[in-house]
């Protein structure tokens, strides 16, 4: 069935592109990483697979086990490769991996959510939804933007970050067309007036920070498997000040 949906353009794609940029070795690196370091929390923002197949999921889960195993909370959020076609068994290996990778912490029907550790609010949210043959694009729904407006008033006792797939900020609209976010205006206003702190994303493979001098605004870790980096973050909650670092695992 894989050859009357998205599947075989994503298959071409990987065959003779994505294969040779990416090395599942280096996301056996950044589990060993946070292992180490054993950090009060973990994100993964998405792009477990190429295209959302059974197989793929179950690929990684070897790899991811022992993160999951450990007592450092995983948070995770689908993305647009992993929510890659509506065929019964991909969506259902999807909603599978997120409660496994979560231990259970919440499913993909539970978002938007917000989950509160040490000094900080997330809220996560999914903005990956099937589309067309030749897009990869990216929806923040109605509900999702109302909840955010409901749970991010003015006044906040901690700060928010925003957990998601798809980069909030988005600098070249026309030359990104096929692979933006659509909806996501009244969620900028939220970043650029303080009612949301921090913007958590993926879907770009190169890593990328827009932040202000408290480290307010939006962070892109990129893709482990192709740079062999990740984001690192520590909150100073006597200075109100986040610092973020890139971590090259090589």
């Amino acid at each position: 069935m894989a050859y009357v949906d998205k599947r075989w353009v994503g298959v071409f794609n990987y065959r003779f592109r994505r294969r040779f940029r990416h090395d599942l070795t280096k996301l056996e690196l950044a589990v060993n990483y946070i292992l180490d370091t054993k950090p009060d929390i973990a994100i993964c923002t998405g792009d477990l697979t190429s295209t959302g197949q059974p197989g793929e999921f179950e690929k990684v889960r070897p790899i991811l086990q022992p993160l999951r195993d450990s007592k450092v909370p995983v948070l995770y959020v689908p993305g647009n490769h992993d929510y890659y076609v509506r065929r019964p068994k991909c969506v259902n290996a999807m909603k599978g991996m997120i409660k496994w990778l979560t231990n259970d912490n919440y499913g993909f029907d539970d978002m938007p959510l917000k989950r509160t550790y040490g000094d900080v609010d997330f809220y996560l949210i999914n903005c990956s939804w099937p589309s067309n043959l030749l897009c990869s694009w990216g929806f923040l729904k109605p509900d999702s933007v109302k909840f955010l407006q409901e749970n991010c008033p003015a006044e906040k006792k901690r700060p928010r970050i925003l957990v998601n797939h798809y980069p909030i900020i988005e600098d070249h609209p026309i030359t990104r067309m096929r692979h933006r976010l659509f909806g996501q205006g009244e969620v900028v206003k939220m970043l650029e007036d303080g009612r949301l702190d921090i913007s958590l994303v993926g879907h770009v493979h190169n890593p990328y920070s827009k932040l202000d001098s408290r480290g307010r605004g939006e962070n892109c870790a990129g893709s482990v498997t192709r740079n062999g980096t990740i984001s690192e973050i520590e909150y100073s909650a006597n200075e109100d000040i986040f610092n973020f670092s890139k971590i090259d695992l090589n």
